[in-house]
């Protein structure tokens, strides 16, 4: 195992780039289930979560090689349509390669997924809308295990939730399906267009990314994939959080500005200065900020996944903040964390009430998730003498070797072997 060292209070200065989209990796990755011939995805963050899914194609017989920010994924043999339970565990988005899988081989055994503890985040509109499609489901062992023998077919699907992963995962299953497939109430997240545009290079047809509103025609057939991944919204974001709480005045470069202005407004709401430039976003802390409060939506609303990392600037800010999580029902894990630093933070229900401090204090903490892991991060940076920040594994995950980004704009943390063994 491994942690973070931080001695805080040196403020972040410099230029700094986002990485490519995990969320928006992901789904491409398995999309790639559906192609023919060799498939080149381009910005693929070096990532954990990257790494298990391509361990999981590998599993099923597709090979993928990284040479650098590129991947290449292509079928190397017989499929094996399984995703066994020791990899989909470490990683929710494993479910993902249901749809694709049923699809084109008409039949699939996934694992039920594991990942990160912050909630329930039931799969049952993906296997709801899978059935819709002709699919015979059924749950064994821990497994999901689907059929339909004489191909998916399109269907009109209501989502009584805009899942992400839900909607992903039923576009996929939708390329190759007979028919039109018309999926209502779907999510909006940008990175699900990210996945609609990838899907579009190999040949499927879907219109209506960015809207409520998805129709895909099924096609007998989809080519390889081309497509460069978007960068990371809430690595950006993660970024912002860090120059509000450590201080100092820096340059992020490969700034997705236009899908990210609920995050914008609200920290410029609480006094930092923002300024974006085409592709790149000039962020400076001038003084101390200001209290703000934040409800957790679906997109374009403020992003559960940037939830963390703004507690973590509200903790040193002035006032008191109400933060309302309306996503998942168990994301506040961090705030016990937070308060071993010095933070005065009280939990009720779905809210935290954080009331700013003058000066949070270093001491040992533990990552629960990842969103909460960079937040014990964050906070860190801005924390009076050593902050040790346990289990980053959870921040592997997400997040593009941090601790080099944040380095190089001058933050003191390095990474070590940990004594804990869990």
């Amino acid at each position: 195992m491994e942690k973070f060292v931080i001695k805080g209070g040196r403020p972040l200065r410099g230029k700094v780039s986002v990485s490519g989209s995990k969320n928006s990796s992901l789904p491409i990755i398995f999309s790639a289930i559906l192609s023919d011939g060799e498939s080149v995805i381009e910005n693929v963050p070096d990532l954990t979560d990257t790494a298990t899914a391509l361990r999981l194609l590998k599993g099923m017989g597709i090979e993928g090689v990284r040479e650098g920010k590129r991947l290449k994924l292509w079928k190397s043999g017989e499929i094996k349509p399984e995703a066994e339970y020791e990899l989909v565990k470490t990683m929710r988005a494993s479910i993902l390669c249901l749809g694709p899988l049923l699809s084109r081989y008409r039949r699939a055994k996934v694992s039920l997924p594991g990942g990160c503890a912050i909630g329930a985040r039931p799969i049952d509109l993906h296997l709801k809308g899978l059935s819709m499609m002709g699919a015979d489901i059924r749950i064994e062992h821990g497994y999901v295990i689907a059929e339909a023998e004489g191909g998916l077919r399109g269907a009109e699907i209501y989502l009584d939730f805009p899942t992400v992963g839900g909607t992903e995962n039923l576009i996929m299953a939708a390329v190759l399906a007979k028919g039109k497939t018309v999926i209502r109430n779907a999510a909006r997240e940008p990175e699900i267009s990210d996945l609609i545009s990838a899907l579009k290079s190999a040949g499927a047809e879907i219109e209506g990314e960015g809207s409520d509103t998805i129709e895909i025609t099924g096609t007998g057939s989809v080519g390889p994939i081309r497509h460069r991944v978007m960068p990371d919204r809430i690595e950006a974001g993660t970024l912002i959080a860090a120059v509000a709480t450590a201080g100092g005045e820096v340059v992020i470069e490969n700034f997705p500005s236009a899908i990210m202005e609920s995050v914008i407004d609200k920290f410029i709401e609480t006094g930092m200065e923002i300024k974006v430039e085409g592709d790149r976003a000039f962020v400076r802390k001038g003084g101390r900020l200001t209290s703000s409060d934040i409800i957790t939506q679906v997109y374009p609303g403020f992003p559960t996944d940037m939830q963390a990392q703004f507690m973590a600037a509200m903790c040193l800010a002035d006032g008191t903040s109400i933060i309302k999580e309306t996503v998942f029902e168990n994301r506040f894990m961090h705030a016990l964390e937070l308060q071993r630093l010095g933070a005065n933070i009280k939990v009720e229900g779905n809210s935290a009430f954080v009331k700013g401090v003058d000066r949070l204090v270093g001491a040992k903490v533990m990552a629960t998730d990842l969103r909460a892991s960079a937040s014990l991060v964050i906070a860190g940076l801005a924390a009076e003498n050593t902050t040790e920040v346990y289990r980053i594994y959870h921040l592997d995950r997400g997040y593009e070797r941090l601790e080099e980004k944040l380095s190089k704009l001058g933050a003191d943390i390095r990474r070590e072997k940990s004594e804990l063994l869990y």
